[in-house]
């Protein structure tokens, strides 16, 4: 793969310093000071009209005056003069900036016009910048300290971005008594072109990055950052802190979903899809920097704690519980080793408390012991300096055992001035030190949770097996006869209506106009039955009196049809109605009542939740909150994540409830907000389950105007399943054919076409001798970021079986613009024309989603896939650098 197109920016060979200047203090000469001082080894070219010498340097008029080439462009100058200068480099082929300078956006109407003009000329000329108003940005690997932050990070191997540079100087500032280090820092400024989804891709691709920092404050590109944080997050740990948090945004929301879920939930289920961890706050920022930086990585979240205090024991079992970190469980043989070494007054259990005497040699042993039970993933060591205790020499014996364990081991010594010097050790040695067991746990949370993240992505989805296709165009004329008429909510048989569209369970219901034709519906359905008020403008029936339950018989219907009628009457004069709706009530004797909401984010867009049903629903407020699109694990997890998942449990009498029900349901709506753009809420309650199965019993559904583009899931943060790639194919002897994109449900079968492969198959495919996909190659393989890559499978039934008979995907390179392809058909089926149709189905996928170019690399002794390629029209010649590979290439 050719390298990524940020390399310029993040290691140019020469720089030149726009507004670079003598003036004392001022930006443009601390930063010219900076590069100069900080032992960047580049070329550097101060640019100002007005000088001729910038810190004794030869000062230039312009590039053209310069006379020499430039990879990036560092810009202090005044806001007005910005334009000029990236015209000056768009002529001179200056293809990386970064825009220090303030006065845009952030100013105002005539800012944001000036930052137009400025992209608009990036554009033009093919420029790519950070910033405006932006602090800089550090690259220690090269002594590379292009900012106006008057001291340098150390070198280290954390990654720092963020939108604040105020934030920025402060962490640099923590960082340095610390021994933080970093591999780079980026104030992103108002991120008007680069934002945080590029600087995260050069980040994931960077071998010098280990760990990433980020502070956000808002997302500009929801698509963009939510497929960079997942790719990132695969590899390298991420922490994300956010302001915000609480931001009074007042929402006139028509449904409940709308008025449970806000803007910072939906902000979390964003960073949970990614397996991203969040922190609250700075402290939380700089212990996970320090776990991060230190010299440990997690195995497993399994704690164990060792003091010479009762009370700070608890308090970090009471912290552990309420991040759900576990205790480790010590094994027996580790309990009697401990009981040979420790006072018989010890706790014998885990906090294990080695009594206030301890001393250099307790401790030793104690932390030793348990580092060596198998049950421990690390050991978090509290001291409290007491008469008998010898701070110093006990941490010297941490920093001693810390040069043999590979587990973590995190280090609270209590107190001051007794503490300086210990810390100190800590710190040099790089065991992450605190001055709370609160702290330190929380820390240990952070450096475990990558790990956590990294196994749940392991989990994959079971089959789905057969599931019958939504009605899509008959949800979509539901909606547009709807809007045509100017409403933007659906009456309840409407909302039914598109429930039913996409396979979703409802109740037995039909209009009645009359009193009498309501007691003609009920008579035939068969009682009890419910009256609802049918009105387009009344959103909560309940609170005009608009809903009689458990009717038994006819004079029961006639009543409640006449007090309905006039407590909307003296409720809500106004509103339109069109009689009543008639309704079976639910026969479900073991039925639980649960509510599935969608509301839309201005962000993230569509929302799913799930919680507790029925009228108390907001009182409650009981929910689990999810980005579409689901799957079956995805939507598992939404269940367990409630308080609701409880009652579906057998409890007494009442059998377990049909949880795969629930499951079925949250699949159908997602597939509902991923086709139905024009979507804005929805409250399906309640939603009552039992043994059997689930069902609607009531919906509301609000939508909106929407113009659909050329990108069909533009409404989505995550690119979902695209069935409009699905494509029906049959061989010549009449044998049907499915070509489709992967799915995560298809591990099982990824897993085994691959292990099925000859080996010669799989040396050709992967290059390499391999037996079977591992855990994590599947999950790899399977779980795509279709907006990214693609991966076509063809599917044949084979004596009634779905089996997968070859595998065609493209993964998009940096640039956005080209991408690599792979290809392989089973042997058997081999010679049926389908490595030709997967390439075809491949190249149109591509085209679609604007790509330009598709290229590859081929084993120079596979003849059957070059003679395929030239038959495709690729280019083809041999690698220069390894003739045993050809690489090929094709314009879309």
């Amino acid at each position: 793969m050719s390298k990524h197109y940020l390399k310029t920016l993040f290691s140019p060979t020469s720089i030149a310093v726009f507004g670079a200047n003598n003036t004392e203090d001022s930006v443009g000469q601390v930063v010219f000071k900076n590069l100069l001082e900080g032992g960047y080894k580049g070329k550097l070219y101060p640019i100002n009209p007005q000088f001729d010498k910038v810190l004794e340097q030869p000062c230039y008029k312009n590039l053209k005056s310069l006379g020499q080439p430039v990879d990036l462009a560092i810009i202090t100058a005044p806001a007005k003069a910005v334009a000029s200068i990236i015209e000056d480099c768009g002529e001179h082929d200056v293809k990386m900036a970064v825009i220090i300078s303030a006065g845009f956006s952030e100013t105002g109407l005539q800012g944001a016009k000036l930052e137009k003009k400025v992209v608009d000329l990036a554009k033009k000329y093919g420029i790519h910048f950070i910033g405006p108003n932006c602090l800089g940005f550090m690259r220690t690997e090269i002594n590379l300290n292009a900012t106006f932050f008057k001291s340098k990070a150390k070198s280290g191997n954390l990654a720092l971005v963020s939108q604040s540079g105020a934030l920025c100087a402060a962490v640099l500032d923590w960082a340095v008594p610390n021994d933080v280090g970093f591999s780079t820092v980026v104030s992103m400024g108002t991120s008007a072109d680069l934002d945080f989804g590029e600087v995260l891709d050069f980040l994931v691709s960077d071998p010098k990055t280990q760990g990433i920092l980020l502070y956000v404050e808002g997302i500009h590109h929801a698509r963009s950052f939510m497929s960079s944080l997942r790719a990132a997050a695969r590899i390298k740990p991420v922490l994300v802190i956010k302001s915000g948090r609480h931001q009074a945004t007042a929402r006139a929301a028509m449904s409940h979903s709308g008025a449970l879920i806000g803007e910072d939930e939906a902000f979390d289920a964003a960073l949970q899809r990614a397996g991203v961890v969040r922190v609250s706050n700075f402290g939380q920022l700089f212990s996970a920097a320090k776990t991060l930086a230190s010299r440990y990585k997690a195995k497993g979240n399994r704690l164990a704690i060792v003091t010479n205090g009762g009370g700070p024991g608890v308090m970090a079992t009471d912290r552990a519980a309420d991040l759900q970190v576990p205790l480790a469980q010590l094994a027996q043989t580790t309990i009697d080793e401990l009981n040979k070494t420790l006072p018989v007054t010890w706790s014998h259990a885990n906090p294990i408390d080695i009594i206030s005497d301890a001393g250099q040699e307790r401790y030793h042993q104690a932390v030793s012991i348990c580092l060596k039970d198998p049950n421990v993933d690390a050991v978090l060591v509290i001291l409290t300096p007491q008469a008998m205790s010898h701070p110093l020499e006990a941490a010297q014996a941490m920093v001693e055992i810390a040069e043999q364990s590979s587990k973590p081991i995190l280090a609270c010594w209590m107190g001051g001035t007794q503490i300086v010097e210990c810390r100190r050790l800590f710190v040099q040695s790089r065991i992450p030190e605190f001055r709370t067991p609160e702290a330190a746990v929380e820390a240990f949370y952070y450096l475990s949770a990558y790990h956590s993240n990294q196994q749940l992505l392991l989990q994959t989805p079971s089959s789905m097996g057969y599931v019958e296709a939504p009605d899509i165009e008959g949800a979509r004329m539901i909606i547009e006869s709807v809007l045509a008429e100017r409403r933007k909510i659906l009456t309840e048989m409407e909302s039914k209506a598109l429930l039913g569209a996409f396979r979703i369970p409802i109740v037995n219901t039909a209009t009645a106009h009359t009193v009498n034709e309501a007691i003609v519906l009920a008579a035939s359905m068969g009682f009890p039955v419910a009256l609802k008020i049918n009105s387009p403008d009344i959103t909560h029936k309940s609170d005009v009196g608009g809903v009689k339950l458990n009717l038994q018989n006819a004079s029961e219907v006639r009543e409640a049809f006449r007090e309905i009628m006039q407590g909307v009457k003296e409720s809500a004069a106004d509103a339109r109605v069109y009689g009543v709706t008639v309704g079976k009530m639910s026969d479900k004797v073991h039925g639980r009542e649960l509510y599935v909401g969608v509301f839309r984010d201005p962000v993230f867009g569509p929302v799913i939740s799930l919680g507790m049903g029925g009228t108390m629903v907001e009182v409650i407020a009981d929910k689990a909150v999810s980005l579409p699109p689901l799957n079956r694990y995805l939507a598992r997890t939404m269940i367990n994540k409630t308080r609701a998942a409880k009652l579906l449990e057998p409890f007494r009498k009442m059998p377990a409830a049909n949880i795969e029900a629930v499951e079925a349901v949250l699949l159908h709506v997602s597939e509902m907000v991923c086709e139905l753009p024009w979507l804005q809420e929805m409250d399906i309650n309640p939603l009552i389950v039992d043994e059997n199965g689930a069902v609607a019993v009531d919906a509301r559904v609000v939508v909106n105007y929407y113009t659909p583009g050329a990108d069909r899931y533009a409404h989505m943060a995550i690119y979902p399943y695209p069935t409009h790639l699905v494509e029906k194919w049959e061989l010549p002897d009449g044998t049907d054919v499915t070509i489709r994109p992967i799915r995560p449900e298809d591990a099982d079968m990824e897993k085994g076409f691959v292990k099925n492969l000859s080996e010669e198959s799989k040396y050709f495919r992967f290059m390499q001798n391999l037996h079977e996909l591992t855990p994590i190659m599947v999950v790899r393989f399977t779980q795509i970021d279709y907006d990214r890559e693609l991966a076509l499978i063809a599917v044949a039934q084979h004596e009634n079986v779905d089996v997968q008979v070859g595998v065609a995907r493209y993964s998009t390179n940096p640039d956005g613009e080209t991408c690599e392809f792979a290809l392989v058909v089973s042997d058997q089926w081999q010679g049926h024309g389908f490595a030709h149709k997967l390439m075809t189905s491949l190249m149109n996928a591509a085209r679609s989603k604007g790509l330009k170019i598709i290229q590859g690399e081929v084993l120079s002794n596979n003849h059957n896939m070059l003679k395929l390629m030239h038959k495709l029209g690729f280019a083809c010649h041999l690698d220069e650098e390894d003739r045993t590979v050809t690489l090929v290439s094709r314009g879309l």
